[in-house]
């Protein structure tokens, strides 16, 4: 990684301005300076920067016309313009023609340095997403059981070691992990592909009405049975038949279920007429089927006979390398193309998350995000309340030392910064009583300045004041 500073053109035709923002900005990046849109055309043409500070009212080349070069040639850049002459319109020209934000002389020097800061965190944000989009074009798709963690990935290999030989397969794991996905792959990677799959809770499906479902049923079978119908052992015929939480079965129906797998044949409801079925049967269920043997609400002879081969899904909190990858893949879902990604505060909240629901809750949780997110990235006040702790911004407060290391430098540096800011104005207003005028001399800085930091900060004035 290199240790250069960021690199910061300034172009102003008032030599005093460009003084002002080198020793502004000197210390923490490298500052070039240009007097005229020109010359910083000629440098933009030699080299890029990675933020460009100009101001707008220049003779010949306008700052205008340096955003549009900078844009046209690196359209990473993050260009920051400065006018003396305030005004809303050409605010939003500015901002709509993809400029990062817009400073009006004159400047607080804390508002500069501020702003800039901001815009290189942008500007790494966007690599950070144009990085993780791309990783997300390359994750391994299993038939649409995506990541990359080494949990998922043995899972993977399991399924497809295992799905052309014509074995009955029990998925296992908590709900939300893609069993039904996990037995889709199963099907499709199977010699059994052209033939149908057919899916079914059973622990959907009325006990009275299980049998029939699965069987069929002859015409006057039961009240209602106004014809014959083919059950779905009979429509899965050739292909897969799934049966998600089978565990959910009554024991009744256990029995003959192991008798139609045992003798690959079944009778529809009111007849005694074998029909020979070829079907694959893959289970599933988020129960322990050898507890529930024991507590004998399975029966043992249906255990054995469908636990041909166990595949266990892991379930998210033990894959959370994929967490990010996944979101950015439900993110790209929504159809709100002007969303670009996650703030990193987003993304680790995400990470944390203990996803009780799995996969199938972070899916909601990204859908709901995007459709009440009004910004252009997803942040931790977009996510779902349930999430909890875990949505708590990144700068709540420092790190341990061991923790903190284990962060990109400057998002150590601005939590660091950010919790003992925070800590000073608690502590200001306190000495003050929430009177900003007499914490702004102590703190040697301008009564509108603190009032920003204030805000910026969450700190509120009014719960210092003391009562008469």
């Amino acid at each position: 990684m290199s240790d250069a500073k960021p690199s910061v053109l300034v172009v102003d035709d008032k030599e005093n301005m460009l003084k002002l923002f080198a020793r502004i900005l000197g210390d923490a990046y490298a500052v070039t300076t240009a007097p005229d849109g020109a010359q910083a055309l000629a440098l933009l043409s030699a080299r890029a920067f990675d933020v460009v500070v100009s101001d707008i009212q220049m003779p010949g080349a306008d700052g205008f016309t340096v955003l549009r070069e900078v844009k046209r040639r690196a359209p990473e850049t993050e260009v920051l313009l400065v006018t003396a002459y305030a005004s809303i319109p050409k605010a939003v020209e500015a901002i709509k023609e993809g400029a990062y934000d817009y400073l009006s002389k004159p400047f607080d020097p804390d508002d500069v340095a501020l702003v800039v800061a901001r815009a290189l965190e942008r500007q790494r944000q966007q690599r950070e997403a144009r990085g993780l989009a791309a990783r997300v074009a390359r994750m391994p798709d299993f038939h649409g059981l995506f990541g990359t963690s080494p949990a998922l990935q043995k899972t993977h290999a399991l399924l497809a070691q295992v799905a052309s030989r014509d074995l009955t397969v029990v998925l296992t794991g908590e709900t939300g992990t893609g069993k039904e996905l996990a037995a889709r792959a199963l099907h499709r990677e199977s010699p059994r592909r052209d033939r149908p799959f057919v899916a079914v809770n059973c622990g959907a499906l009325p006990a009275e009405l299980v049998e029939s479902e699965l069987f069929g049923h002859a015409r006057g079978a039961f009240t209602g049975a106004t014809g014959a119908k083919a059950g779905l052992f009979e429509e899965a015929h050739g292909g897969t038949l799934f049966l998600d939480e089978v565990g959910d079965l009554p024991l009744p129906m256990q029995v003959k279920l192991n008798r139609a797998l045992q003798e690959k044949e079944i009778r529809r409801v009111g007849t005694t007429t074998p029909v020979t079925v070829d079907v694959r049967v893959v289970a599933a269920t988020h129960r322990d089927l050898a507890e529930e043997v024991a507590q004998g609400r399975f029966r043992e002879d249906l255990y054995y006979r469908l636990g041909g081969v166990t595949v266990r899904m892991p379930a998210l909190r033990e894959r959370r390398e994929d967490i990010a990858l996944l979101a950015m893949h439900f993110l790209a879902a929504a159809n709100r193309p002007e969303l670009e990604g996650f703030t990193p505060q987003a993304l680790q909240s995400l990470t944390a998350a203990p996803w009780p629901g799995n996969v199938r809750q972070l899916q909601n949780a990204v859908a709901r995000a995007a459709a009440v997110a009004a910004g252009p990235r997803i942040t931790p006040e977009d996510l779902p309340p349930e999430l909890g702790t875990a949505r708590a911004p990144a700068a709540a407060g420092p790190l341990p030392a061991e923790a903190l290391a284990k962060q990109p430098y400057r998002e150590a540096v601005d939590r660091v910064r950010d919790a003992v800011s925070r800590d000073y104005l608690t502590a200001l207003m306190q000495e003050f009583s929430g009177n900003v005028t007499h914490a702004a001399e102590r703190a040697g800085m301008e009564r509108e300045s603190l009032h920003r930091l204030l805000k910026r900060y969450g700190v509120r004035t009014e719960d210092f004041k003391r009562g008469d």
